[in-house]
């Protein structure tokens, strides 16, 4: 077992024992008093289980426990009482505190089962959550490579809209900037049920018949109505759905959560007005300030912050490379288009398999060119040498 458990108590002395009967079978260490714990677990986190006494001076047992929760919500708590202490015990478990309380004095066996159980919990917890988050990642990438393969100007869109926000995260000092950039990536799925003359005619500012103008539309709930099936993705549903109408729906910001999700909404709006305004010629500076003038409510440092947004500055290595000789990871450098002009894949793509399956297509029918631009950017290139 090589999980790590913390022990807690204000007495060294009882440390000492727990540490004498039980460092054979677990991974322990120990803290005296509830502040050292927290600072244990600032420096030497996560545990897989911590085991606080109860009576314990400036912080009890509970307050650390229910403190430990809002810090690592997926440790194992357990709590050592008196008999006394009971009732007290019995309330923390059904706050969802602890994961089971002892009565003391425990013996080593009692003690060396419950350490077991919690450890079996643990595992089960992370597991499945493993499992959710490769499900998540698995899902968000399979649906990327679907939209570059089917609809290479929406993607570019995307990767575009994701540069932008990253920006924007970073100036905001935003949490969970994941849930930010996935809305970016995800925001234009929905354009995979639109013709690509209709997907060319938006983004070079062309006007759409009434009925291509109304399917344009809803291709945010589109996406939105694909990711609500995918599990922790109903937030960012949410955010993709609302893009065009920032400002304009009801949420409640006193609730974090949809405080959040409104304010990634927020952020999609401005960051498409402004791709759509650099499409029709205007510098990084007009584009923002129109955007100012449009929306007055909105935090100004989003627009302070597109105003910075720079090109990706990662050192590359770049290359001329024949089709045949593509390898998955490379980046493509430029725009693939067919003899006829139809954009077959956007720049900024990553080769993947079905990628190049797409390029060999084409390529022998002659539609594209035999040789692309690539790029492998410099970290990568990196790991692939010293492999």
């Amino acid at each position: 077992m090589t999980e790590k458990i913390l022990l807690v108590d204000d007495e060294p002395n009882v440390l000492q024992g727990y540490q004498r009967l039980l460092h054979r079978e677990f991974k322990l260490e120990t803290a005296v008093g509830g502040k050292g714990a927290l600072a244990m677990l600032s420096v030497n986190g996560p545990y897989a289980i911590v085991v606080a006494d109860m009576r314990m001076p400036e912080m009890d047992g509970v307050q650390l426990l229910a403190r430990i929760k809002e810090l690592a919500p997926d440790t194992i708590r357990i709590m050592l009482t008196g008999n006394a202490e009971i009732q007290t015990a019995v309330g923390a478990v059904n706050e969802g505190n602890i994961f089971r309380f002892l009565t003391k004095p425990c013996t080593k066996e009692v003690l060396a089962k419950t350490l077991t159980a919690a450890l079996v919990q643990y595992r089960l917890v992370n597991a499945e959550k493993q499992l959710l988050d490769q499900t998540l990642k698995g899902s968000i990438q399979v649906l990327a490579e679907v939209l570059g393969l089917v609809s290479p100007a929406a993607f570019g869109r995307a990767l575009r809209l994701r540069r932008y926000i990253r920006h924007i995260v970073t100036k905001l000092s935003l949490g969970h900037s994941w849930k930010f950039e996935v809305a970016a990536m995800m925001s234009q799925l929905g354009c995979v049920t639109l013709a690509p003359e209709v997907i060319d005619a938006v983004y070079a500012g062309r006007d759409l018949s009434p009925e291509d103008q109304a399917q344009y539309q809803r291709h945010p709930r589109v996406a939105s109505d694909l990711l609500s099936s995918i599990p922790r993705m109903e937030p960012i549903a949410w955010m993709i759905a609302h893009q065009n109408q920032a400002g304009t729906v009801e949420a409640d910001l006193a609730d974090p959560e949809k405080a959040e999700i409104r304010l990634g909404a927020d952020i999609l709006w401005a960051t498409l007005r402004f791709d759509e305004a650099l499409h029709a010629g205007l510098s990084r500076t007009e584009a923002a300030h129109r955007l100012l003038r449009q929306r007055r409510d909105l935090d100004p440092r989003i627009f302070h912050a597109l105003v910075e947004v720079e090109p990706e500055a990662e050192e590359k290595r770049t290359r001329v490379c024949a089709i045949e000789d593509l390898v998955p990871g490379m980046i493509l450098e430029e725009e693939v288009r067919s003899e006829h002009g139809l954009l077959i894949l956007a720049k900024g793509q990553e080769v993947t398999p079905a990628l190049i399956l797409k390029l060999e297509t084409f390529a022998r029918k002659q539609a594209v060119r035999q040789t692309l631009t690539v790029s492998l950017p410099m970290t990568a290139a990196v790991s692939a040498a010293s492999a």
